[in-house]
C-alpha cells in the first residue's frame, strides 16, 4: 500500500497511488523497459527492490493512457527504515528525463548520420583516387611513344646533319635532347607513382639493416669523389613489403646524398627512435636543408623547394614514398632548418625497436 505519493509524481506517471498489488504496478502505470515494448519486469522495480532491501537505479518508459506521448523517468529506490534501523518498506523517488533522452536520440541520430558521410565520402575519394592513380598511369604510359620519336629524329639531326648546322641550330637540338631526356624521367617516375597506388603491398619480415646496406650499395656511384661519412644504427625486423621500402630508403637517402652535396664532408645517420608512443625510423643528413614554413609542400607531386637549376629532380619520389608508407598503415614528415640540414621520420605498422648499436662507415676520397 501506497502511504505517500506527491502531486509532482502523479504530474509525470498521469496517474495517482491506486490500491493494486505490486504484480499488477507494471501493467497499471504502463512500465516499459529502455526498448519501449518490453514491460518491466514488476519484481526489478526500483519500489519492489528497495521493499526487499536492496537500493537501485533504472530507466523506464511510462506511457498509459493519461499520457499521450509517454515519459522517460529515472527512478531510485532504497529500503525505509525506522528509528531502530528496522525496515518497514521503501521509498522511491523518479524525476522526468523525456528532454534529455530526446537529445541523446538526436545526437545519437547525427552521429550515425555523420559516420554514414564519412563512409560515403570515404568511398567517394578512393574512387576519385583510383581513377586519378589509372589516368595518370594512361597518360604517362601513352607520352613514352612521342617522347622515343622526338629523341631519335633529335639524334638523327645531330648524328646526320650536325657538322652543317650552325651553332643556334646545335644549341635548339641540345635543348630537345635535354629537354626529351628530363621528359622521359618524369614519365617514368610519374608511371611508377601511379603503380604504387595499384598495387597491394606483399608483406613479409624483414631485417630493415640489409635493406639500407643495399641501397647504399645501390647509391655508391653518387658518393665517387666525395667524402661521405654513414652512420647507421642497427635497424628493428618488421613486417612489410621490401620492395616498397626499398624504394622508400632509396628515395631518402637520394635526396640526402644529393641536398648535401654542397658539403666538403657529407654525414647520413640512418637510425630509429621513439615519436608520440610510436617507433619511427629516421634519415638525417648535413645538406642545405629548408625552412619548415614550405614543409606542407613537401610530399605533394611536383612541389620542389629548391630550384631545378641547383638540384635536379621531378618532384615525384617524396610522394612516391608517402603513397608506400600509407600502404603500411604509417606516416612520414621531416624536420629541418635552412642550412642546417634535415631529418625524415617514417612509421610503419608493426615497428619494434631494436637494441640501438651505430655503424659508422666513410667512403669517398
Amino acid at each position: 500500500e501506497f502511504t505517500l505519493w506527491n502531486p509532482a509524481a502523479e504530474k509525470i506517471l498521469g496517474l495517482g497511488a491506486a490500491r493494486v498489488p505490486s504484480h499488477e504496478w507494471t501493467r497499471h502505470y504502463g512500465l516499459f523497459l529502455p526498448d519501449t515494448l518490453t514491460p518491466f519486469p514488476f519484481d526489478q522495480l526500483p519500489l519492489a527492490r528497495a521493499i526487499r532491501g536492496e537500493s537501485s537505479t533504472a530507466e523506464i518508459f511510462v506511457r498509459n493512457s493519461e499520457l499521450i506521448e509517454g515519459v522517460w523517468i529515472e527512478a531510485s529506490g532504497h529500503p525505509l527504515k525506522g528509528a531502530n534501523a528496522v525496515q518497514h518498506g521503501g521509498v522511491v523517488a523518479f524525476r522526468d528525463i523525456t528532454q534529455r533522452k530526446k537529445a541523446q536520440d538526436e545526437i545519437q541520430n547525427l552521429n550515425q548520420e555523420l559516420e554514414q558521410r564519412v563512409v560515403r565520402r570515404t568511398a567517394e575519394l578512393e574512387a576519385a583516387n583510383k581513377e586519378l592513380e589509372s589516368f595518370t598511369y594512361t597518360v604517362a604510359h601513352d607520352l613514352r611513344a612521342p617522347l622515343r620519336h622526338i629523341t631519335g629524329f633529335a639524334g638523327i639531326l645531330v648524328e646526320e646533319f650536325g657538322p652543317v648546322l650552325d651553332a643556334r641550330a646545335q644549341r635548339y637540338l641540345n635543348r630537345i635532347q635535354d629537354g626529351t631526356v628530363k621528359m622521359g624521367r618524369l614519365v617514368d617516375e610519374l608511371l611508377n607513382l601511379a603503380r604504387v597506388g595499384r598495387q597491394s603491398a606483399k608483406l613479409q619480415v624483414v631485417a630493415l639493416g640489409s635493406i639500407v646496406k643495399e641501397v647504399v650499395a645501390i647509391l655508391q656511384p653518387e658518393t665517387e669523389g666525395r667524402q661521405v661519412k654513414w652512420k647507421i644504427a642497427d635497424l628493428p625486423f618488421a613486417e612489410c613489403d621490401p620492395t616498397l621500402l626499398k624504394q622508400v630508403f632509396q628515395n631518402l637517402i637520394s635526396n640526402s646524398l644529393k641536398y648535401s652535396r654542397p658539403r666538403p664532408l657529407t654525414v647520413i645517420e640512418v637510425g630509429q627512435t621513439q615519436n608520440d608512443g610510436d617507433s619511427a625510423i629516421f634519415v638525417r643528413d648535413n645538406g642545405v636543408g629548408f625552412s619548415m614554413k614550405y614543409a606542407d609542400k613537401l610530399f605533394g607531386v611536383f612541389q620542389r623547394l629548391h630550384r631545378a637549376e641547383d638540384f635536379e629532380g621531378t618532384g615525384v619520389g617524396l610522394a612516391t614514398a608517402q603513397r608506400i608508407i600509407q600502404k603500411h598503415q604509417g606516416r612520414i614528415w621531416a624536420e629541418a632548418e635552412l642550412d642546417q640540414g634535415a631529418t625524415f621520420y617514417f612509421t610503419i605498422g608493426g615497428l619494434q625497436l631494436a637494441n640501438a648499436k651505430n655503424e659508422t662507415i666513410a667512403l669517398g676520397a
